[in-house]
């Protein structure tokens, strides 16, 4: 289908960018021949130009709106005569774009603003997943499914980091100011010297600000790799798509490593609704408990060990 120019707004997190590479990849398909501009912000520029979804990015700075700087960014909307917009962020500010478009005709505008062409009224749209959300979203616009995302195109060269053949993820951070979602750092330990028994040597990525938790799994599983602050995103997805095995907490480096449908095990708190965004696939599990550090390391070994007996890495691969 081809209607015109389409513009699709995705500002973030990285977790919940991960999650709508298959909805990226449905809109591409749907419009085949149309030109496609994505507005997101600075951090998801540089990894998603690489893409083929979109033929352009374009970065949102997201000036507060008594900021005059707004208007460029409208002036900029207009110009480009988009056919459609999808609002992928839905949230008040992306709402505010749509009303921001005025007074005139608008796009047609698939998302949650009110006097949308394609408005998702959904009232339980709060409590789906984020996946269906998606999905319901975009039926309203004729994208009937949304299948796996093909992430081939996001690749790197591992080579510097000189990794051994089989290795395995840990993600034991999250944000700082979520630093109650993390599950003890000594259970991650225990975890470590688990795979490096398996003959799957642990890897510990995560940011800069985290190296102190690869250190404190390294003083008790010398085996472990500490790549926290050296890997850049396209790295981060390669190395998921080669890892036996993820483990690690709701954190957007999880869900992005999640999508290269390596077996992936979240850790979850009550902070975490797994209903809401939960890593799906073949080879997605999730543990929770209230208090994450209620969460037993027998379980996460059980889960682990069913994991690699099954193996769903290749299921569904992209």
């Amino acid at each position: 289908m081809t209607l015109g120019a389409i513009l699709v707004i995705k500002l973030g997190a990285l977790g919940d960018v991960a999650q709508a590479f298959g909805a990226f990849q449905a809109i591409r398909r749907h419009h085949a021949g149309a030109k496609i501009v994505l507005l997101t912000t600075p951090p998801f520029a540089k990894l998603l130009a690489p893409s083929p979804w979109f033929d352009e990015v374009w970065i949102d700075e997201r000036p507060p709106a008594w900021r005059l700087a707004w208007l460029g960014l409208r002036a900029r909307i207009r110009a480009a005569r988009f056919a459609r917009i999808y609002d992928l962020q839905t949230t008040s500010r992306s709402d505010w774009y749509f009303r921001m478009l005025g007074p005139g005709a608008r796009p047609e505008w698939v998302g949650t603003a009110p006097g949308a062409s394609h408005r998702h009224v959904d009232p339980r749209r709060d409590l789906l997943h984020n996946y269906d959300r998606l999905g319901a979203q975009l039926a309203l616009a004729g994208i009937a499914s949304i299948p796996p995302p093909d992430l081939s195109w996001l690749d790197a060269d591992l080579s510097r980091f000189g990794l051994p053949a089989h290795f395995g993820l840990l993600v034991p951070g999250t944000s700082a100011h979520r630093a109650i979602k993390r599950w003890p750092t000594p259970n991650f330990a225990a975890i470590a010297a688990l795979l490096d028994a398996r003959g799957i040597t642990p890897v510990v990525v995560g940011g800069g600000d985290e190296r102190d938790l690869a250190a404190a799994i390294r003083a008790v599983c010398p085996a472990a790799r500490d790549l926290t602050g050296t890997t850049s995103i396209p790295e981060l997805a390669a190395l998921g798509r080669k890892a036996a095995i993820a483990i690690g907490n709701d954190t957007g480096p999880m869900h992005l490593i999640a999508e290269t449908r390596t077996p992936t095990l979240m850790l979850m708190s009550r902070e975490s609704n797994p209903a809401h965004c939960a890593p799906r696939g073949p080879a997605a599990r999730w543990l929770r408990r209230d208090f994450i550090k209620d969460l037993p390391v027998a379980d996460v070994e059980a889960a682990i060990a069913e994991l690699l007996a099954n193996d769903g890495k290749k299921e569904g691969s992209g």
